[in-house]
């Protein structure tokens, strides 16, 4: 089932609307995704436990049961069924809040991230009764958690709730197919992962099933990062406290640029979608910082402090795959293009990605994969320094739905091929690919300007061979031309006379 449609979309947005008179945009956000997470903890456990009660042997009130398989214990007086069941009553919001209690209760890495304020008088208890009627599908089995089914939820959600608050889009859940095509390019096998701008969790969730699917031990990657968002980083505490991570996110949500968690990380692999253009950043106050090894980023547009402060936690032969706005790659403003020059000649930069429009719920904006490294020379298998490889991939991908682009198994798999062939960490030759894939030497770049946007170097696909004799297509062209200009003449006749009929000279 595609990621893109998972079918719930029509559903959620009338659970939003059936609190919309009751409270803001903000507020009932919070709300539904409270709902949501006891609902997903609930289809988890409740599925469990009906195959518990099936087994004579097994007790389905044990609590070892659910932990030894990484799913939450829920007391009763929490489970979807008993709260479906007093959905009605007028004491449904304290009915909600003592459950968000007793799950933080029974599961530690919960404690403080449930919201706890569904029995406050503003919340209308009706509308909050039908909204629990409308959860009849299931979020949280094991078909829906194969699905990454919160996150992507909440990637709707944002897009859905942005555009309600009048927000610009800044922080929203990277859709699943953009964050496996980084995760298969970095291949994050082992070693320190780290994200600056985590979201709900996604880029976590998709590197440890890549390690899963390649026959690898979780163990061997240590997970950390860190949101801003108070909201965001609960459910991203939510999600990967669900899935059985082990990770560093934070004791609490914290400005990457202004309050740092992980001062003294050196990252073997840093994997981002940071907001894009965010100009309110407050570079002002840090004009002067440590992290600004090429240049100082301008203080209206974070884009190049992000890409900075990735660099300063990459490790010796680190490598950081990361997403930014098709701007960042031809910006000519002093300070960037300061920067993206000294990046280049230090040869940081090992490969560019421009991706095809419409793979975002909640902004077009065109964007680009950015891949840095410190050592391109330890890191793959052939000799590439001095080198930076251009990927075009904007046509590929197809329609998930009629406004949203997906990248396909076969589409992620041609784009990281390309990559590992030119690395040598993959059993393929590398050749370029006109349309498609180059390898430029710095002295190109150099000779555009330090310009990193991939169409000016991977030039035109190669036409399809054409097998008509020149005489033949000369005669063919010659003939549907006259055979045109007789057309085009007898519609003319056609129009003047039609014309001259209802009185009009020509």
């Amino acid at each position: 089932m595609s990621t893109a449609n998972i079918g719930f979309e029509e559903d959620l947005w009338l659970m939003a609307d059936k609190l919309r008179g009751s409270m803001d945009s903000s507020e009932y956000k919070h709300v539904v995704l409270g709902l949501l997470f006891i609902k997903y903890v609930s289809d988890a456990f409740e599925e469990k436990h009906s195959e518990l009660l099936a087994d004579e042997w097994a007790d389905a009130e044990d609590k070892d049961e659910y932990l030894a398989e990484n799913i939450f214990w829920v007391p009763k007086e929490a489970r979807w069924t008993f709260i479906k069941e007093n959905a009605k009553k007028p004491e449904i919001g304290q009915i909600i809040d003592s459950a968000m209690i007793a799950v933080e209760k029974e599961n530690e890495s919960l404690r403080g991230v449930l919201p706890k304020d569904y029995a406050r008088p503003v919340l209308d208890k009706t509308r909050l009764g039908e909204t629990i009627d409308l959860f009849s599908f299931k979020v949280g089995d094991k078909d829906s958690r194969s699905k990454d089914v919160l996150g992507r939820v909440y990637e709707y959600f944002l897009s859905k709730f942005a555009s309600a608050e009048g927000k610009n889009g800044g922080e929203f859940y990277t859709p699943t197919s953009i964050v496996k095509l980084l995760v298969q390019m970095l291949e994050p096998y082992k070693g320190r992962v780290y994200d600056p701008c985590c979201g709900s969790g996604g880029m976590f969730v998709q590197s440890e099933k890549f390690v899963e699917e390649h026959a690898g031990k979780l163990g061997d990657i240590a997970v950390y990062g860190q949101e801003s968002n108070p909201t965001t980083w609960k459910l991203a505490k939510m999600n990967l406290a669900i899935r059985g991570i082990d990770s560093n996110i934070g004791e609490h949500h914290a400005d990457t640029f202004h309050n740092d968690l992980h001062k003294g990380l050196k990252a073997d692999f840093i994997i981002a979608n940071p907001p894009f253009n965010i100009s309110d950043w407050g570079g002002e106050k840090l004009s002067e910082d440590v992290r600004w090894q090429y240049g100082t980023p301008p203080v209206g547009n974070a884009n190049y402090a992000w890409i900075q402060h990735m660099v300063s936690k990459l490790a010796t032969s680190g490598t950081a795959g990361f997403v930014l706005a098709n701007g960042s790659m031809s910006t000519s403003t002093v300070a960037e293009l300061e920067i993206r020059k000294n990046l280049i000649e230090q040869d940081l930069v090992e490969c560019i990605v421009t991706l095809p429009g419409q793979l975002f719920y909640s902004t077009q904006i065109p964007v680009c994969i950015w891949f840095v490294t410190r050592n391109k020379a330890k890191n793959g298998k052939k000799e590439r320094r001095g080198e930076i490889l251009f990927i075009d991939a904007r046509k590929i991908g197809s329609m998930a739905t009629r406004t949203l682009k997906e990248f396909s198994t076969e589409d992620i798999n041609q784009i990281a091929d390309a990559y590992h062939a030119w690395r040598g960490t993959n059993d393929q030759d590398y050749e370029d690919v006109a349309g498609f894939c180059k390898v430029a030497k710095l002295d190109e770049v150099r000779e555009h300007e330090y310009i990193l946007t991939p169409g000016r170097y991977v030039g035109l696909e190669a036409a399809e061979e054409d097998s008509e004799l020149f005489e033949e297509k000369m005669d063919r062209l010659t003939s549907e031309l006259a055979e045109g200009f007789v057309k085009s003449k007898k519609l003319e006749d056609q129009i003047r006379k039609a014309l001259e009929g209802i009185g009009y000279g020509v």
